[in-house]
């Protein structure tokens, strides 16, 4: 029987103490002795990302972004080589690698950097002599030999590339949650775990404020066609699949809902009613790498029109700066800007098929008195945007609309 190459990632809640990094150990010992090859993806431990972020601060303020993933590499360091102590413990034989010496190669942008490829030669002599190989995620090197981060939540594409470059028969993202569920339970009751759920709609799921997964992770794994699985590293139950096509992706009309509080909207009041004006705009702010997501354009009325957008809240003020700082060559009234609002997404395959979903949600909506400002749509998500404050109830109403309660069927 052909011995399977597993590749495991651990989040930081998973490897927080002393217990839980046992508990890993067993976990990826358990997988070796099952006669598997394991590569395991290690996190920093709980808070150690935001401690670091503050010690910083403490220091300065305003310190490079070189130096900032000079400094934060470092946790995903600690977790590793305990938790390799941890299998050392239980007489496996083990090696744990930083990013760049797990062949991890990237560009230079420090604190969000990209994978360029990863020469997973290291790996593969780790492999051949039957270690298990513990590899600290979330980093890699440029063509300076600078140690580069990947962003929040790129141990996951850490893991999913490992298992791209190695053809690993299967990438298991453990976490605190036991899957991919229909809402945050946290916040709905009665969301229910998906058995399986598709590429597309987890993606969308993960750009839309879902925080199982990082979505650069759920590109990748489409991309290389990679066989991915979320589960609980406390559980031990079986967890949700990641994959092309689901089996009942056609009678399936939404497969969750999401929110978004990390969003601020601004409007351009009064602009130029002229060709090109759009392009004007949107390609200033691409410029300065701010990402636009919604967008709203009004109808033109004597000489002027309006246009409202969406961008993250962390880039609010540059944009803001970048379209006043140009306002000869745009000609407006006023810019209006707002970070009280909150995006609120269904997410489905099935929907393309299903006509009326969008009506069934605006009517959840409308029942439970909440207001809508800005509506975007595409073959398998519908997002609003509504009242930061109304952004929790609005979860909770529109799965209610989806869902029944007591049976958890559409």
């Amino acid at each position: 029987m052909r011995m399977a190459l597993i590749v495991q990632k651990f989040g930081g809640s998973s490897v927080a103490d002393a217990e839980r990094i046992r508990n890993v150990a067993r976990i990826i010992t358990g997988t070796y002795w099952a006669g598997n090859d394991v590569v395991a993806v290690l996190s920093a431990q709980g808070d150690t990302t935001d401690d670091l972020i503050e010690k910083a601060a403490e220091i300065n303020p305003h310190a490079s972004k070189r130096e900032m993933d000079m400094l934060l590499s470092t946790g995903e360091q600690v977790s590793c080589a305990l938790c390799a102590m941890a299998i050392e413990a239980l007489d496996c034989p083990v090696v744990s690698l930083t990013g760049w010496q797990a062949g991890f190669r990237t560009n230079s942008g420090y604190g969000n950097a990209r994978i360029k490829r990863v020469k997973a030669d290291r790996i593969r002599t780790e492999l051949d002599k039957k270690r298990i190989v513990i590899v600290t995620g979330f980093q890699g090197i440029n063509k300076y030999e600078d140690i580069t981060t990947l962003g929040r939540g790129g141990s996951d594409t850490s893991a999913v590339a490992i298992a791209a470059a190695l053809h690993a028969d299967l990438c298991q993202i453990y976490t605190d949650v036991d899957g991919v569920y229909t809402a945050d339970p946290r916040l709905v009751p009665n969301a229910r775990k998906l058995d399986e759920i598709t590429y597309d709609e987890m993606l969308e799921l993960a750009s839309l404020g879902a925080q199982v997964l990082h979505n650069r992770s759920v590109e990748m794994a489409k991309r290389y066609n990679v066989n991915l699985e979320v589960l609980s590293s406390f559980s031990g139950k079986p967890g949700t699949k990641v994959k092309e096509v689901v089996k009942n992706m056609e009678k399936s009309y939404i497969s969750g809902v999401a929110k978004d509080k990390n969003i601020a909207r601004l409007a351009l009041v009064g602009l130029e009613n002229s060709p090109g004006i759009a392009y004007k705009i949107f390609s200033l702010l691409a410029k300065n790498n701010v990402n636009v997501d919604i967008i709203l354009q009004s109808i033109g009325r004597s000489d002027t029109k309006d246009i409202s957008f969406t961008v993250a809240k962390s880039d609010m003020d540059l944009a803001r700066k970048v379209l006043e700082e140009n306002r000869d060559s745009i000609r407006f009234d006023r810019i209006d800007v707002s970070d009280n609002i909150a995006k609120v997404s269904i997410v489905g395959a099935g929907m393309v098929n299903n006509p009326g979903v969008a009506a069934r949600m605006f009517e959840a909506l409308f029942n439970a008195g909440i207001n809508i400002n800005m509506i975007s749509t595409s073959e398998i998500k519908v997002s609003v945007l509504v009242h930061i404050d109304d952004a929790d109830r609005a979860v909770r109403v529109i799965h209610d609309r989806f869902y029944d309660e007591l049976t958890g069927e559409q």
